[in-house]
């Protein structure tokens, strides 16, 4: 495991590690039990085992050993841990340098420096709606680019529309058929759709139709690419709004159309390394070592499926970027496809096959029930999105009834929108999501607005200070700062890059979500304790215990920003 990225349990995992002769990052971390036998814990276990001896005898050698240092005043042993004292004084400046010195971070960059990560997601089927059940995905996806980058990692957020395959065919007879109004919009698109198939349970021939298109189209018949490029056009052109809409931009989009031409040299390479069979006219990949269904790469008709499609994309992806990790945020129920995806680079001898991996996360429903654009009870996103903004506006105007009407619409639409997208990753990603307007517009509780709040009150706090130099505030003296409960929130700021490293690497985002939660509730009890003490307030009279002070609140605004800002949302100074 790697070293603890918190400041403060590096310095004890370095120390107690040097005192011992043992690398530390084997070490673990912890709080003690409790807050009077220290700051921050390590256990000697992993040490004693390979060192063969008893750990409270490591312990009581790594206290004795110990001399004060830039983070660390004390230590001492206790059975086999060795609880460290921080130099608190010392924290506050790092957090203060890392949070408002000009350059400063307290995200370490040099955590993915010189690697590559790919993330596959949103990838929404052309000629249907960006529908709400597709927010996950771009959600979460989003923030894992975030999240990513933050370390420092080259980050390629992709794109991979579904715009290939039997049911561009079904909407190409469709509209052949039935034709559709001008100007032509997704949602004529999608009633195509959706009519078709609710009629081939009547009129089965419509199958047969939709296959013999989409047979026109990978043929390259000219009619069929003209309705599938038109298509195609009109559909992204209203996901683009959308993901303007979320702040989202992707380094690459590419259909899997763009892959037909790959195709053919995948079968070719699959069938030279004696991986493919036919099972009952179709060509296919048995897996049957694993026991699971093989892989489907041609139909008996002669018609690519999207495994085979994926090949291609995961082939192009590692000879383009040379990825170290490939992430694909698509539902669980896609979980067979990929296990059948990578054990088939796996077979094809490519070794690499190893760093893609599958992010499923659970459904979304609305109102108790999953929505779904084949039944046609589909609710868009962008209509979700809209309604957020506007039943934020109220809430906004009454609390800041001078706001000017820009401000205003800017506001409501920063906090609706970002309610929509916590949402969707306060809790962890697998289980499935139930959405609630008045759980998701909240302001207390487990929501975006809740976190939003908080940031805007520290921004409050620092606007009635007046004039403050972010300079000064990075280079204030920590004496002042003697409370157990601003204590308690340098703490938990100290606790930023490390729960950024685990949401990346477990491709978690909502370990980042329940961090800022936290931080909220632990920033809210410091803040409010002037309201029965006022000299715990912020804003006292003594210049230098308020300059101490000011810098926790701006470091605590910094971090609130900066955690919002990863998962996706704005962070307004007004609510």
């Amino acid at each position: 495991m790697p070293l603890p990225l918190n400041p403060l349990a590096r310095a004890a995992a370095l120390a107690t590690g040097e005192a011992l002769g043992f690398d530390p990052a084997e070490l673990p971390v912890s709080a003690p039990p409790r807050p009077e036998l220290g700051d921050v814990a390590v256990g000697c276990f992993p040490a004693a085992r390979a060192l063969k001896q008893p750990p409270p005898a490591l312990a009581a050698r790594v206290a004795e050993a110990f001399r004060p240092g830039e983070l660390l005043a004390s230590a001492s042993a206790a059975g086999p841990f060795v609880n460290f004292r921080a130099d608190r004084g010392a924290l506050y400046r790092s957090l203060f340098r890392g949070a408002l010195a000009e350059g400063g971070s307290l995200i370490p960059t040099e955590v993915g420096a010189g690697r590559t990560v790919c993330i596959d997601y949103s990838s929404p089927n052309i000629s249907k709606h960006l529908a709400y059940h597709h927010i996950r995905s771009t959600v979460i996806g989003h923030a894992l680019v975030n999240l990513n980058r933050a370390l420092g990692y080259r980050v390629i957020g992709i794109n991979h529309l579904g715009d290939w395959g039997t049911t561009h065919g079904q909407l190409i007879a469709a509209y052949k058929k039935w034709g559709a109004p001008e100007p032509l919009t997704v949602a004529e698109l999608n009633e195509l759709y959706v009519r078709f198939n609710r009629e081939k349970k009547q009129d089965p021939a419509l199958e047969e139709e939709g296959r013999a298109w989409f047979k026109r189209l990978e043929d390259g018949d000219p009619e069929a690419r003209a309705l599938w490029r038109r298509f195609r056009d009109v559909s992204w052109a209203e996901f683009e709004s959308v993901y303007q809409e979320l702040g989202i931009q992707f380094e690459e989009v590419k259909g899997e159309s763009e892959f037909e031409a790959d195709m053919p040299g995948v079968i070719e390479m699959l069938e030279q390394k004696g991986l493919t069979a036919v099972s009952e006219g179709a060509l296919v990949v048995p897996l049957d070592e694993l026991g699971i269904p093989p892989l489907l790469l041609r139909k008996q008709d002669g018609a690519t499926l999207y495994g085979t499609r994926d090949l291609a994309a995961a082939l192009y992806r590692h000879r383009t970027y040379g990825f170290d990790r490939s992430l694909y945020v698509v539902d669980r129920g896609q979980a067979l496809h990929f296990k059948q995806l990578f054990a088939t680079l796996k077979k094809a001898g490519f070794d690499w096959a190893d760093r893609c991996e599958h992010v499923p996360f659970g459904l979304v429903r609305i109102g108790g029930n999953k929505t779904g654009t084949r039944a046609g009870n589909v609710v868009l996103l962008r209509e979700v999105l809209r309604e957020a903004s506007e039943r934020m506006t109220a809430r906004v105007k009454e609390k800041n009834p001078d706001m000017s009407p820009e401000r205003l619409a800017e506001t409501a639409r920063a906090v609706g929108v970002g309610a929509v997208v916590f949402a969707n990753l306060a809790s962890a990603r697998e289980k499935d999501v139930d959405f609630d307007w008045d759980d998701v517009l909240s302001t207390e509780g487990d929501s975006g607005p809740y976190v939003q709040y908080a940031h805007a009150r520290c921004s409050s706090v620092l606007a009635r200070a007046g004039q403050v130099d972010r300079g000064e505030l990075a280079a204030a003296d920590p004496a002042p700062l003697t409370g157990d409960l601003e204590w308690a929130v340098a703490r938990a700021l100290a606790e930023l890059p490390d729960v950024v490293a685990k949401a990346a690497a477990s491709s978690e985002p909502h370990l980042l979500s329940r961090y800022l939660l936290d931080l909220c509730a632990t920033y809210s009890r410091w803040y409010t304790a002037g309201n029965a003490d006022p000299s715990a307030r912020i804003l006292v009279d003594d210049e230098a215990t308020r300059r101490a002070r000011l810098a926790l609140a701006a470091a605590t605004r910094e971090v609130l920003a900066r955690g919002l800002g990863l998962l996706g949302l704005a962070a307004p100074d007004a609510m």
